[in-house]
C-alpha cells in the first residue's frame, strides 16, 4: 500500500482521497475543519463539461478553445486539453457517486450558460452546485474510512513540509488550532489542496479558512510558483455586515442583465460594449465594464432580474434570492441588485506540470492553489471542475511514487520554536487588515508601476511580531513575503493581460504571452 498526506478537504482533496484509495494507496486527510465547511460549498453556478445535449453542436475542443481564450492563452495546454477530454467522465462520476444535478424536461442533466462561453455548457444543482458535489464526496469518503483506507485529521493546519535527504517530499508537521500540538504525517507523497490566499485581500467572497499560509510556507521552502498577480475579480458582489457575498454567475447565465443610470433611463451597457455576448463576457471583461461605467465605484451599477419569472429565480437561482431578501432587504423579482466587483479566485499559485507534480519530487498540488489550468483568467464553471479533476490527476500520480532517501523530520525544531515563542504586543487583527489594505490599494482592478512600488514599501514596513499565537506569528510572517512576491510578480509583467490591467503598460505583449514564474532563494524573492 502507498501511503498518501492530504492537506485540504474541499473538493480538490476529497477527490483525491477517493481516487488514491481506488489506486490501492492509504490516505491520512489532514484540514482545519469539516469538509462541510470548506470554500467548495460556496460555490454556487456549476461545473463545465461538453455534454452536447442542447442542439448547440458543442464539443471538448471548444470547451478548450473557450479555456485558453478565456486564460488569454498564458494556461499550460497540455494539462487544459485534458481537462477538458476528462470533463464529461467526470460528471458521470460525480453522478455515480450521488451528486444530484438539476434535470432537463428530456430528464438529461441540465445545463445553462456562463461567461467566455458560447455554448451551455454548465452542469449544475440549483445554485448549490458545491454544496451538492461536496456532500456527494464526503458520502463517499466515509465508506473509504469505514473500511480503513482514509484516515481524517480535522483541526489541524499545514506547519511545514518534512523532506528525505535527497530532497523529496515525504510528509508535513501540522499544528492544532486548539490546543497548539505538533504532529508530523509521513508519507510515500503528498497533495496540497488548501484553496486559494483570501487574507492577502481581507474579508473578500472566500472562506477565511483559506489563508494562504500553506502556500507561502511551501514557496520558503522551495516551492515554485507561478502567476501570482493573476486574481480574479468576480463582477457580481454584494456588500453584507459582515462581508461581500457573491451574486453567481448563473444568475446572468439565466437572462440577468447589468445596468447604470444615463440620462435619465437605464443603460444596459454590457450589450453596447460586446454585442455577441454581452453579460456573459469573462469576468475580467464584465469586472472592467462594470469599473468604467461606475467611474471607479462612484456609481451604482445594478443587476437586473426583474424580467425573469418566478421560478427562475427562486428555484434555479434560489440562493441568490436568499441572498437579497435575507442580507439585503430587497426582492430582485421586483427591485434591481446593486452590485461591484470584488476579489474572488487566485488563478496563480503552486506551478504544477499537467500530471500536477510540481518542482519537489513527492510533492503534488490540486484544485485552487495549483496553477496551470486557468492562466490570466478562470471562466466560471471551471473551477469546480479543476478541483475534481486535479483530485483525481495528482492522486494516480501520487501513488506512483516512493522515496528512495531517509526522513528528516524537522518535529524538535517546530516543537522547540513553538516553545520558545512570547506573544508581541502589536495588533494581529490590525497587522492583518494592513497587509490587506495594502493589497486592495496596489493590486486592484486596475495596477501601475507607482502604487506597485508603494505597496512594497509599505510592506517593508510591518512588523511580524503580532500579540497572537506561534501560528500568528508565523502567519503574519509568510503572508508578508506572499505579497510581496504578488506585487514583484504584477511589477514584472508589463503588459495588461486578462486579469491584470497596467495603467502604464494597457496593451497586450507578446514577449508576455508565459506565466511568471518565482522562487525563494536565500531570503530573496526571485522573478523566472
Amino acid at each position: 500500500m502507498i501511503d498518501i498526506v492530504i492537506v485540504g478537504a474541499g473538493i480538490a482533496g476529497l477527490s483525491a482521497a477517493i481516487k488514491a484509495c481506488d489506486n490501492d494507496g492509504v490516505v491520512s486527510l489532514i484540514s482545519p475543519d469539516y469538509s462541510e465547511r470548506s470554500q467548495s460549498v460556496m460555490a454556487m453556478g456549476g461545473i463545465n463539461a461538453s455534454l452536447n445535449t442542447k442542439g448547440e453542436d458543442d464539443s471538448v475542443k471548444q470547451h478548450f478553445t473557450d479555456t485558453m481564450n478565456g486564460g488569454c492563452m498564458i494556461n499550460n495546454r497540455d494539462a487544459v486539453k485534458r481537462l477538458c477530454d476528462d470533463a464529461p467522465e467526470i460528471i458521470s462520476w460525480l453522478e455515480k457517486n450521488g451528486t444530484c444535478f438539476s434535470r432537463d424536461s428530456e430528464d438529461n442533466i441540465d445545463m445553462r450558460n456562463f461567461g467566455g462561453q458560447k455554448k451551455k455548457r454548465t452542469v449544475y444543482a440549483g445554485s448549490r452546485t458545491g454544496k451538492q458535489i461536496v456532500s456527494a464526496l464526503i458520502n463517499a469518503c466515509r465508506k473509504k474510512e469505514f473500511e480503513g483506507k482514509i484516515k481524517r485529521y480535522t483541526g489541524y493546519r499545514f506547519l511545514s513540509l518534512i523532506f528525505t535527504d535527497e530532497n523529496e517530499c515525504c510528509g508535513v508537521n501540522c499544528i492544532h488550532e486548539d490546543n497548539e500540538e505538533i504532529k508530523s504525517f509521513i508519507g510515500d507523497a503528498v497533495i496540497i489542496a488548501s484553496g486559494g490566499y483570501n487574507s492577502l485581500f481581507g474579508k473578500i467572497l472566500g472562506s477565511i479558512q483559506n489563508d494562504g499560509f500553506t502556500t507561502a510556507k511551501l514557496f520558503t521552502q522551495g516551492v515554485k510558483l507561478a502567476n501570482l498577480e493573476m486574481v480574479q475579480f468576480h463582477p457580481t458582489t454584494v456588500k453584507t455586515p459582515q462581508k461581500r457575498m457573491l451574486i453567481t454567475e448563473a444568475a446572468r447565465g439565466e437572462g440577468g442583465r447589468l445596468f447604470t443610470m444615463k440620462d435619465g433611463e437605464a443603460w444596459y451597457f454590457m450589450k453596447d460594449f460586446y454585442p455577441e455576448l454581452a453579460d456573459l463576457m469573462p469576468r475580467d471583461v464584465v469586472s472592467r465594464s462594470i469599473f468604467k461605467v461606475s467611474e471607479g465605484g462612484e456609481k451604482e451599477v445594478f443587476l437586473d432580474l426583474t424580467h425573469l419569472d418566478e421560478y427562475t429565480v427562486k428555484v434555479k437561482l434560489d440562493e441568490v434570492y436568499e441572498i437579497c431578501m435575507k442580507y439585503l432587504n430587497i426582492d430582485p423579482l421586483k427591485t434591481p441588485i446593486p452590485v461591484f466587483p470584488s476579489v474572488h479566485y487566485f488563478m496563480g499559485g503552486i506551478e504544477t506540470d499537467e500530471n500536477h507534480k510540481t518542482n519537489i519530487k513527492g510533492l503534488y498540488a490540486a484544485g485552487e492553489c495549483s496553477c496551470q489550468y486557468h492562466g490570466a483568467n478562470r471562466l466560471g464553471g471551471n473551477s469546480l471542475l479543476g478541483a475534481v479533476h486535479g483530485g483525481w490527476v495528482s492522486a494516480e500520480n501520487a501513488v506512483l511514487e516512493k522515496p528512495k532517501g531517509e526522513v528528516i523530520n524537522t518535529l524538535d525544531e517546530e516543537l522547540k520554536s513553538l516553545e520558545s515563542y512570547t506573544p508581541k504586543d502589536k495588533s494581529l487583527s490590525n497587522t492583518l487588515n494592513t497587509i490587506s489594505e495594502i493589497m486592495n490599494d496596489s493590486m486592484g482592478i486596475y495596477r501601475n508601476e507607482d502604487d506597485l512600488k508603494i505597496g512594497l514599501d509599505r510592506l517593508d514596513g510591518l512588523d511580524c511580531n503580532v500579540n497572537g499565537k506561534y501560528y500568528d506569528y508565523l502567519k503574519v510572517k509568510l503572508l508578508i513575503i506572499l505579497s510581496k512576491a504578488s506585487i514583484l510578480s504584477a511589477l514584472a509583467r508589463k503588459e495588461s493581460r486578462g486579469a491584470h490591467q497596467r495603467t502604464d503598460y494597457p496593451k497586450s505583449n507578446i514577449d508576455f504571452e508565459k506565466s511568471t514564474g518565482v522562487i525563494y532563494e536565500n531570503g530573496r524573492i526571485v522573478i523566472v
